[in-house]
């Protein structure tokens, strides 16, 4: 679970150990988060472009992952994106916009907005970076890159799941260190 007793977010391990010691205590609701398609970035082609069928499954594939991970693994409660998928679509790509998705997720009630992109470096090597920023302050409280080396529904999944573990829900924790 990620809660909010600072500026900085963190794993509550020890909130929900202190919580099953003494069954009086209460935790604290779950942040809940707005949680984005993952995007393409190709930046061999001026001005973008839409991703193709396969690499559209796979970004799909990807942002479930996350969606999934951040839920169960975090404790974060996803919302819909869906309501403002017109003004995703008009300030987008979320990962050019200089923190357009902050205000987004605080329009949709979000305590948290997560981004995330596909940069596409060769037809076997992309970058899977994932950002986790304060809805209201637009501040980055985790951050992960890892180098996806092959081009499978494999791959790109077991990236996400390891950003998720070694990068966003990982110890030591920011601040904290």
């Amino acid at each position: 679970m990620i809660c909010r007793t600072s500026t900085v977010r963190a794993p509550c391990l020890a909130l929900a150990l202190a919580a099953a010691c003494h069954p009086g205590a209460a935790l604290a609701e779950p942040e809940k988060a707005a949680i984005f398609p993952v995007e393409l970035f190709d930046p061999g082609v001026v001005g973008g472009r839409k991703a193709r069928p396969d690499e559209a499954r796979k970004l799909a594939l990807v942002t479930e992952e996350l969606r999934n991970a951040l839920k169960d693994r975090g404790g974060l409660e996803p919302v819909d994106t869906a309501p403002q998928a017109r003004e995703v679509d008009r300030q987008g790509p979320l990962y050019r916009c200089d923190g357009c998705a902050a205000p987004i997720a605080k329009a949709l009630g979000a305590d948290l907005a997560v981004t995330g992109y596909v940069e596409k470096g060769s037809g076997q090597i992309f970058n899977l970076n994932v950002i986790i920023s304060e809805a209201g302050t637009g501040k980055v409280v985790r951050a992960g890159q890892v180098v996806i080396r092959a081009d499978t529904d494999d791959t790109w999944a077991h990236a996400m799941r390891w950003i998720v573990k070694n990068r966003l829900l990982a110890e030591p924790l920011p601040g904290k260190s």
